[in-house]
């Protein structure tokens, strides 16, 4: 899949960042697409006992090589090499989001690129080339989808605006269990239309197109959920922790279509 730039209004806010990111995105596909499904995919266990690849190494190292050159003076925030430079402007990378997925291929992962400024993401873009699909958003640019290289569509979130009638995704029971939160997710599962767990990015990407109308999640990092925030917040969106805070780096999300969002919040509370 290859960047669009028709989407990217000149002279928009942060309308250069977008376009490296987007050309970032194709830098990692080349990548990630080449070894998925591999037979020879080489794969390690981290000491925190989660999964890396070969490919999760190699497309963070390739990214980095491109903002050296093209950012040299930003920071960066990797899943894999970790913090670099200055973080008032800092990009956020998780090179395979859903890298479980990817050495078993499931066809749902992708990499996730953000840029924070002061710690607030404003350029975010993911990008899933085993599902033929990328999305994207910059502060003020509105969010943006794009299908076996089709012509962008612009992304609104649904108009669901009682639980009732809700369609959420809950990503993992375990997740809940282990955070203590399993007794509020059983009971808002009683309380919503449909509950299901898409998992990984492809759930807040569902909810910035308006097909689902909330996720939440705990036992998330800042790379995780960065670049997930704009998108879901051009879209119409609202992103926060469980608990209601702002920002990719507590611990938890709570995405939702904005209208949903203070119901959800008491129903968790």
């Amino acid at each position: 899949m290859t960047s669009d730039s028709a989407t990217i209004a000149t002279g928009a806010p942060f309308a250069d960042d977008l376009a490296l990111a987007l050309r970032l995105a194709d830098t990692a596909d080349a990548i990630s697409a080449d070894t998925f499904r591999a037979l020879d995919l080489h794969i390690d266990t981290k000491p925190d006992r989660t999964y890396v690849t070969e490919a999760d190494l190699a497309v963070e190292r390739a990214i980095r090589g491109v903002l050296a050159t093209d950012r040299p003076d930003d920071g960066i925030l990797g899943e894999e090499y970790g913090v670099e430079g200055d973080a008032t402007r800092q990009w956020i990378i998780d090179p395979i989001d859903g890298t479980a997925n990817y050495l078993r291929g499931v066809p749902v992962w992708g990499t996730l690129i953000a840029l924070a400024v002061d710690g607030v993401p404003v350029v975010g873009v993911v990008s899933s080339p085993a599902l033929g699909k990328r999305w994207w958003a910059a502060t003020g640019s509105g969010a943006w989808v794009a299908e076996n290289d089709g012509d962008p569509r612009r992304m609104r979130v649904s108009a669901v605006a009682d639980l009732e009638h809700a369609s959420i995704s809950f990503q993992s029971i375990a997740q809940w269990d282990d955070a203590g939160y399993l007794d509020r997710l059983i009971a808002l599962t009683r309380a919503v239309w449909r509950d299901r767990a898409y998992g990984d990015m492809w759930s807040y990407m569902m909810l910035a197109e308006g097909l689902i109308d909330a996720v939440g999640e705990f036992d998330v990092k800042t790379y995780d959920l960065a670049a997930l925030i704009p998108i879901v917040e051009e879209a119409g969106g609202r992103f926060t922790s469980v608990n209601g805070d702002a920002g990719p780096g507590n611990g938890s999300s709570l995405a939702s279509n904005g209208l949903l969002h203070e119901a959800l919040l008491r129903s968790l509370a």
